[in-house]
């Protein structure tokens, strides 16, 4: 019996051997399984809004050029640039659709403007001014959203009819009145979503006046040219 030790010994050794040959061996634990967020929804421009906003004219060319009657020399004492804060509303629709991997935006806005943009001169004998009193456009404005479809980019064109108060005295020239002129529109403006109701927009817009021509009882003429360049900052509503 005692002869036979040595091989039972020999034995057990040889079978531990594969078990301590790597040595220890860590068990595996599996990585828990965290569940993901479905993406967020993108958000929904489409439908009506209405909104309103306080802006600033600027960058208007409107030289007075004073003629008499029957063609001649053109008296030019001044220019009535117009300038000047402005407010205004405005009710719009839009659709939302999507081209390729983006998501246009596009639609009509009508607004309605009007502030204290004016301007207005004394020199070499002539008082000349200028007032837009009011302003209504309509627009068609086209942008593509962001990838987080918060944040609109977009352009604009269209047309709008204003309503100025303008006079000249001087010169041989007493003109005091309203006209009406149209003019064509463009700009570039960026709208940001705060949340599925309420949004904060800036843009800028440039308008084309044509000349009008301003005739006294007497003859003497001049012609107004109230293009001007315009900036706005805004909130909208969407329903």
């Amino acid at each position: 019996m005692l002869k036979n030790i040595p091989i039972f010994a020999g034995m057990l050794l040889a079978s531990l051997a594969p078990a301590f040959a790597g040595g220890y061996v860590a068990p595996v634990i599996a990585a828990p399984v965290v569940p993901q967020e479905p993406p967020a929804a993108p958000r929904n421009w489409q439908g009506p809004y209405l909104g309103g906003a306080i802006g600033y004219a600027l960058g208007a060319d409107d030289r007075v050029g004073i003629a008499k009657p029957g063609g001649g020399a053109t008296y030019s004492p001044g220019s009535v640039d117009i300038h000047g804060v402005t407010y205004s509303v405005h009710l719009g629709y839009r659709w939302q659709r999507a081209l390729r991997d983006r998501q246009i935006v596009t639609g009509p806005e009508l607004a309605y403007e009007g502030g204290s943009a004016d301007d207005s001169f004394d020199k070499g004998g002539v008082v000349a001014s200028s007032e837009l009193d009011r302003l209504l456009s309509l627009r068609w404005k086209t942008g593509i959203l962001n990838d987080a479809k918060d944040t609109l980019f977009y352009g604009s064109v269209g047309f709008a009819r204003g309503k100025f108060g303008y006079s000249t005295e001087g010169a041989g020239m007493a003109y005091k009145g309203d006209f009406k002129d149209n003019a064509w529109t463009v700009g570039l403006g960026l709208e940001k979503k705060l949340n599925d109701r309420f949004s904060l927009f800036g843009e800028w817009e440039f308008r084309q006046f044509g000349k009008t021509p301003l005739t006294d009882a007497t003859g003497y003429s001049t012609r107004a040219t109230p293009e001007h360049h315009h900036v706005r900052l805004g909130m909208n509503v969407s329903f």
